[in-house]
């Protein structure tokens, strides 16, 4: 009996399954409004002075995975652009040197290079040269027999003789300021405004400043700056000589004191003059005017400040001619209307500089990084 009370209760449950099943599908349609319950206070996080560090790094983390990309992106920027910079500031030395010490182009742009970059040429003991220092020389005798002697100007073979002068004169010059380190003699840039005066007030160097630089630039491609640093570089050479050369001048300096105390002017310059006028007492010969070429500038200067009569200190005198030494030079006025000065001289002959470079060159020899 029980059992089939059961079975009754059993068929009723499985004749009303589908319909259960029907309605709790119903409840999970995911189309349909969810009802949320709101958020109890309790679920709240309270937030107060001792966690307000802890709830803004929570918030600050949020927003970290949005930064970091563009700080990363700004990094990789920074990269690419240097190592842009550094290939082609290695390019650029590459093509520089290539051009200067395989191919020795001296055209305006490498000059330029070479004024900012201090490329070398040579070593001179511990000194090096710079190849603007040779470029320099280089291209000032290019332009002067370029546009001044065409017709003499010999093509390659003609740069060949040259780049080996230039080399030379910039190797000299390297010696010169090691001698004249040395021995601490110096030219300041007033000596080489007074040398500039002193030619210019002869009409050597042109009548205005327009004159002037206008034929600095017609002749050597030279500016008023480039003229003075060259003039340095032969006063510097003339002063070391001068220095070196201690027997000679004690030699001046002694006949310097009878010339003084009124010793015969033309006996002493018999006696001690290098000069070939020497047997005429040091007479120049002829009428001195300030533009004479053949007596040097230094020894016109004071020939017109002095009066009839009067003897000069030593002057040291650069040569006017490649074929002279320079000379340390005591002159005597005899006569001057002012325009014309007679006088006499007895003259010095200095040892060439190149005495003095060869004896260095034996203990600092050079280094040269090109072969012509």
């Amino acid at each position: 009996m029980k059992f089939r009370k059961r079975l009754r209760k059993a068929k009723k449950v499985s004749e009303r399954l589908p319909e259960l099943v029907s309605e709790k599908a119903a409840t999970l349609n995911p189309l349909a409004p969810v009802e949320q319950e709101p958020p109890q206070l309790k679920d709240i996080p309270k937030i107060t002075t001792e966690t307000i560090g802890e709830h803004r790094e929570e918030v600050l983390s949020g927003a970290r995975r949005y930064i970091y990309p563009l700080q990363h992106s700004k990094h990789r920027i920074v990269v690419i652009t240097t190592i842009i910079i550094i290939f082609t500031l290695l390019a650029f030395l590459a093509y520089s040197a290539t051009a200067l010490y395989r191919l020795y182009h001296y055209n305006t742009f490498l000059y330029r290079i070479t004024q900012v970059v201090p490329f070398p040429i040579a070593r001179t003991g511990g000194t090096y040269v710079n190849y603007e220092n040779y470029l320099f020389e280089l291209r000032h005798y290019i332009h002067y027999y370029e546009n001044k002697q065409q017709n003499k100007f010999g093509g390659e073979q003609q740069i060949l003789s040259f780049r080996k002068q230039a080399m030379e004169d910039v190797i000299n010059n390297a010696y010169v300021k090691i001698l004249a380190d040395k021995n601490k003699v110096k030219v300041t840039d007033r000596e080489i405004d007074a040398q500039i005066t002193a030619v210019r007030n002869q009409n050597r160097l042109g009548s205005n400043d327009k004159v002037f630089a206008d034929v600095l630039r017609d002749y050597w491609g030279w500016s008023i700056t480039d003229f003075k640093r060259s003039l340095k570089e032969q006063m510097l050479a003339t002063k070391v000589a001068a220095k070196l050369d201690a027997a000679t001048a004690a030699k001046a300096e002694g006949f310097l004191k009878h010339a003084k105390s009124g010793t015969d002017f033309g006996q002493l310059a018999k006696e001690a003059s290098d000069a070939s006028d020497k047997e005429n007492g040091g007479d120049y010969g002829f009428g001195i005017t300030k533009t004479n070429p053949n007596v040097p500038p230094e020894v016109i200067d004071q020939l017109f400040r002095l009066k009839p009569g009067e003897v000069s200190d030593i002057i040291l005198a650069s040569r006017t001619d490649v074929s002279r030494p320079n000379t340390f030079e005591i002159v005597k006025v005899n006569q001057s209307d002012g325009t014309t000065v007679n006088a006499q001289h007895i003259s010095f002959n200095l040892k060439d500089i190149s005495t003095y470079i060869d004896e260095l060159k034996k203990t600092q020899p050079v280094k040269t990084y090109v072969k012509f």
